[in-house]
């Protein structure tokens, strides 16, 4: 079993900042692809960015060159620095592990409410 436990969330301004971070325990070494989606009220969830085990990485064109995925695996963590942030990139954001049996996991996720 893998399980995730995503922090980082919180409350920011317009164009401010916030780094989130998934940490990863269990059968760490079925780790294949890991990645970011975020769920809006009311909203269907959408992916954000992914990264896999050899380091290929993928953006929603909403995020794109104001959002950074990165992955440790030495130290079994996926985080997303998040620059310039908007009021719509207000939703719940959720870690995602693709393990090599072709199933997936999903940390509880953590909030980030971008207002004034």
């Amino acid at each position: 079993q893998v399980q995730l436990v995503e922090s980082g969330g919180g409350l920011v301004q317009p164009g401010g900042s916030l780094r989130l971070s998934c940490a990863a325990s269990g059968d760490i070494f079925s780790i294949n692809g890991m990645g970011w989606y975020r769920q809006a009220r009311g909203q269907q969830r959408e992916l954000v960015a992914t990264i896999t085990r050899g380091g290929t990485i993928s953006y929603a064109s909403s995020v794109k060159d104001r959002f950074t995925i990165s992955r440790d695996n030495a130290k079994n963590t996926v985080s997303l620095q998040m620059n310039s942030l908007k009021p719509e990139d207000t939703a719940v954001y959720y870690c995602k592990a693709d393990l090599d049996s072709g199933v997936y996991r999903w940390g509880k996720g953590t909030l980030v409410t971008v207002s004034s």
